[in-house]
């Protein structure tokens, strides 16, 4: 009989990568995770690992053993919460990470609907950024993980994976409240002589403004690299820069006007989880709710689409 317990450090090695990473994910000694995964292989009869230089790495029969492995720990956890709630109801705790956006404008609401909709699911929250959400989904740590297209190739995809289309984000650009026209589209090329702001170099924001100006006919003046959404609202509500934010990222507390652009931009906004994974009710319960609370918060489509 296999040992759940080294089914998991298997499965965690897959992920990870690492004897030390799987040892700090799970609050165990490098030792004592060598030590399971010896175990793992006196049971299975297999040779599942091989050394390389200092590092381990699974070979094609530890490969197909995690990948069972996932298969089985879901079920166990399936047919746990079954057990534990046997009229159908559901019931349990969904871990869900989101990025800050996100956790403001989609998870929160969706924990207060589901409280009064299914009060015996407790929705509990981590906020990551997109880069962070895909490898603990891929880990275990988080049942579901609702993640954004941030141009850089970390997209949460693959086999592994399965995306549940959410919304499509707006990009719009902020501006100190009465700087400018509310409402109006905007055509970037007329503000090829303002200041921006922006997040550091290569991460999401600055390669949207960059390619977004450059389209526009003009190289952005950048005056404000800021690490935060935050910070860069602050920067443009006091009327040193603007800057280009997905709609979500604006926050009402600050004295901003937000502006469709002429030429529309949008980053997509999904929900994953891992695919394989048995559904839990509770998970289903809180997958629908925030397809209900995302159509709430993208508002009507536009005539002629679906």
């Amino acid at each position: 009989m296999l040992n759940a317990a080294r089914l998991q450090i298997l499965a965690r090695l897959e992920s990870l990568g690492t004897v030390r990473a799987v040892g700090t994910s799970l609050h165990l000694s490098p030792s004592a995770v060598s030590a399971q995964l010896a175990a793992l292989e006196a049971e299975t009869g297999a040779r599942l690992l091989e050394r390389t230089g200092r590092r381990v790495r699974l070979t094609p029969a530890g490969r197909t053993l995690a990948r069972h492995a996932r298969v089985i720990l879901d079920q166990m956890a399936l047919a746990e919460a079954e057990l534990a709630h046997p009229d159908g109801e559901p019931a349990g705790v969904v871990r869900v990470a989101a990025f800050s956006s996100a956790v403001r404008a989609l998870v929160i609401p969706l924990a207060t609907r589901l409280a009064v909709e299914h009060p015996r699911v407790e929705v509990e929250v981590d906020e990551l950024d997109p880069r962070e959400s895909g490898p603990a989904l891929r880990r275990g740590d988080v049942d579901v993980a609702v993640t954004a297209d941030l141009l850089d190739g970390a997209l949460l995809a693959g086999p592994d994976v399965a995306t549940v289309p959410l919304l499509e984000d707006p990009v719009v650009l902020v501006t100190a409240r009465g700087d400018r026209a509310p409402g109006e589209p905007v055509d970037l090329a007329r503000l090829a002589d303002a200041p921006w702001a922006a997040d550091l170099p290569g991460r999401y924001l600055s390669t949207l403004v960059e390619s977004a100006c450059r389209e526009a006919g003009f190289e952005p003046r950048v005056v404000a690299r800021l690490p935060s959404y935050e910070l860069l609202l602050a920067h443009v509500e006091a009327g040193l820069s603007v800057a280009l934010l997905p709609g979500l990222a604006v926050d009402p507390r600050y004295a901003v006007d937000a502006r469709p652009l002429r030429a529309p931009r949008t980053r997509p906004v999904y929900a994953a989880v891992r695919r394989g994974a048995a559904p839990t009710a509770a998970t289903t319960a809180v997958l629908g709710a925030l397809r209900r609370v995302a159509r709430e918060v993208a508002g009507p489509a536009p005539p002629g689409t679906d």
